[in-house]
């Protein structure tokens, strides 16, 4: 879900400031002391390091106009972000894993450069009204929810949901689409077993602390 030492993931604290992974960390090496708490003028509250710019232009102007995004994970994963490229590229409704985003997902089908201002953050911010997945034209994918565990699941199944498609769709044969109705009853049970996202990354914490002893206390 890394790119180099790109993509970044919030947390806000309150109405007011933000945690964020810092600029030039690559995710590896990353441990809880690296993080940054700013708030929503930029100005670095704790922590020793910067926060790469369009990281903070896209963050803070959703988290200051959207309070149910608690937390924001943006990344440019392959399969995910190669529905972006397309002219007119969706998440089709093909897939078990698919089908929990149903109505939950947006597209933005503007590309303008990087993100390096308030405005631009803004326009992003605008495309996520009445969702919260957000397909970014010719970029990546922003996810966004109330807790940590739930939008990092959300983020894996998306990029599951999409390489399945994209397998699929490579074979040249036609989709099996699921019925809306149904699409949305699955949505809907998806949502009721929340519980499954907190276990997730239960299990993820348990296997760092097998391969990495220690790296909650850094």
């Amino acid at each position: 879900m890394h790119e180099g030492v790109c993509n970044h993931f919030s947390y806000a604290v309150d109405d007011k400031t933000f945690l964020i992974n810092p600029q030039g960390i690559h995710w590896l090496e990353l441990v809880p002391s690296d993080i940054v708490t700013v708030d929503a003028g930029g100005n670095r509250i704790a922590g020793n390091r910067a926060v790469e710019p369009t990281a903070f232009f896209i963050h803070s102007r959703i988290h200051r106009a959207k309070p149910s995004a608690r937390c924001i994970m943006h990344a440019h994963m392959p399969y995910a972000t190669a529905l972006s490229l397309l002219e007119g590229g969706r998440l089709e409704w093909c897939s078990q894993n698919a089908v929990r985003f149903y109505g939950r997902t947006a597209y933005d089908s503007v590309y303008n450069g990087l993100a390096l201002d308030d405005a631009e953050g803004d326009r992003i911010c605008a495309a996520l009204a009445k969702a919260d997945v957000l397909f970014m034209a010719n970029h990546g994918v922003l996810v966004c929810g109330d807790s940590i565990a739930n939008v990092f699941d959300d983020l894996y199944y998306l990029e599951r949901a999409a390489m399945m498609q994209v397998l699929a769709q490579s074979t040249g044969g036609k989709l099996r689409i699921v019925p809306d109705s149904v699409a949305a009853q699955t949505a809907q049970q998806h949502a009721q077993e929340r519980q499954q996202s907190a276990l997730h990354l239960e299990a993820l914490k348990r296997r760092l602390d097998q391969t990495d002893p220690g790296w909650s206390q850094r």
